[in-house]
């Protein structure tokens, strides 16, 4: 059976590191200024996106975390990022070193194939 011909989501890999005024403050402060500074931009501004969120810096000295974000489509990936850009989020209280973005077997949906690279044990 054919891969589901509809627009898949937009997958962001957004590797980020820590900046020393985000370590400067306590646990306390970043949730206060992640839930006060930053979420509500994104609410304000990005509609049909959903993020998880994944601690690296015990593995990698240059990416401390990394940020899935999944947007319904690509303008709402673009008006993520540029809400996210209006925040302390980017370039103060994270750099980010790097975005890769893409869709989920996309390959598949390209020639109506069953996606073969996805597995499940």
């Amino acid at each position: 059976m054919p891969a589901d011909p509809t627009a898949p989501p937009v997958t962001a890999f957004m590797l980020v590191k820590t900046t020393p005024e985000w370590l400067a403050m306590t646990v306390a402060e970043r949730v206060r200024a992640f839930t006060t500074e930053v979420v509500p931009v994104i609410g304000a501004r990005a509609r049909g996106v959903r993020s998880r969120f994944y601690d690296t810096e015990f593995y990698s000295a240059r990416v401390t975390d990394v940020w899935v974000w999944e947007a319904d489509d690509h303008v709402a990936y673009r008006l993520l990022i540029d809400a996210l850009r209006e925040t302390p989020f980017w370039d103060r209280y994270f750099t980010v070193v790097d975005l890769l973005v893409g869709t989920e077997n996309g390959y598949a949906r390209t020639y109506g194939l069953e996606s073969v690279a996805t597995i499940t044990t």
